[in-house]
């Protein structure tokens, strides 16, 4: 079920989200009769995790000729600054409209996890999901949310995304429905009567009053049920602070609800991940937004290495295959 989630739309299948010089050069090309078998290169020019690779493996079984060769780094390998990640040959006509789209898939989903990656470096093992779907364009969100999987993120906050991981989605609740019940703790228990058990029960904390103090209401309406309150309070009123996650935590201990985790969102970055840990604030797991799908895109390029057989480049690269034995045979 998740590879059907990776095949082409059609849009891109037809070439319509392509620089156009691509299809017009394809255009002319088809009007000269010229299609040589050329290897085109691509490579990034800063180092990062590479992501991205299954959908464009996807693309490529779709509109590659039958004696086409694809060699690639595997999905989630570690890449340095320009290493060679993807290598294919083939009739040129039958992949060079698609040069865009391999580039930008490769660029965004890459960007994205290896900004993930940070997070989870600096959480040292503390869980992270990814909650960045709300910052992108709704079309690209479940890639985003993948990229944060491959990252190392726990989970991601959309289906689709989590689907083409292999992972189940997750969520707390929103602030609207906590302000549509008009309090914290009704909105927690229409949460506990009607989600299934697998669906954990955490709580989000901040909407009405002082987080500790709403965090001792939840736990005593949902008792064991309860598996964590998740603490996402503004910048407007501070933000989410080390003391406020040790404050929490010394409230649901003194109360007797030591099993209940605390969840923190809004803002995180790995520094601020860092510095609650370095603080000893006893954080359960963080919510990653902005800082994942804000991630500035990888700088991709992709050149033609070989015509024919016949080593070439433009001018300042250097004609012929650039070697690296970490390449796997896609196709």
């Amino acid at each position: 079920m998740s590879e059907e989630l990776f095949q082409p739309a059609d849009q891109i299948l037809s070439g319509e989200t392509s620089d156009v010089y691509f299809l017009r050069t394809r255009e002319i090309m088809e009007r000269e009769g010229l299609n040589p078998r050329a290897t085109m290169e691509f490579f990034s020019s800063r180092a990062g995790l590479l992501c991205g690779m299954r959908e464009v493996e996807a693309l490529l079984r779709a509109v590659l000729a039958d004696d086409a060769e694809v060699w690639a780094l595997t999905e989630g390998a570690t890449m340095a600054a320009r290493e060679v990640v993807l290598r294919l040959t083939a009739p040129y006509l039958c992949y060079g409209i698609y040069e865009t789209a391999i580039l930008g898939i490769l660029a965004s989903e890459t960007a994205w996890a290896t900004a993930a990656a940070e997070c989870v470096e600096a959480a040292g093992g503390i869980p992270v999901a990814s909650f960045g779907a709300r910052h992108v364009h709704p079309l690209a969100a479940p890639y985003m949310d993948y990229a944060a999987i491959v990252g190392g993120c726990q989970s991601g906050s959309t289906s689709m995304g989590s689907l083409m991981a292999g992972k189940e989605p997750s969520g707390t609740m929103p602030h609207a429905m906590v302000l549509c019940f008009g309090d914290t703790v009704r909105a927690a228990a229409a949460f506990d009567r009607h989600m299934p058990p697998e669906v954990a029960r955490v709580v989000l904390v901040d909407t009405f009053g002082d987080e500790a103090q709403e965090s001792l209401r939840v736990a005593a309406e949902l008792g064991e049920r309860l598996n964590a309150v998740r603490l996402d309070t503004p910048s407007e009123r501070g933000g989410v602070t080390p003391e406020l996650v040790r404050e929490t935590r010394a409230r649901l201990d003194q109360a007797g609800f030591a099993w209940v985790g605390i969840f923190v969102s809004g803002g995180v970055t790995p520094e601020r991940i860092r510095r609650f840990i370095e603080s000893g604030a006893p954080v359960a797991g963080f919510g990653v937004g902005s800082y994942i799908s804000s991630a500035a895109p990888n700088d991709f390029t992709a050149d033609i290495k070989e015509i024919e057989g016949r080593p070439v480049a433009k001018r300042g690269r250097i004609p012929g295959i650039t070697a690296n034995d970490r390449l796997q045979r896609l196709i």
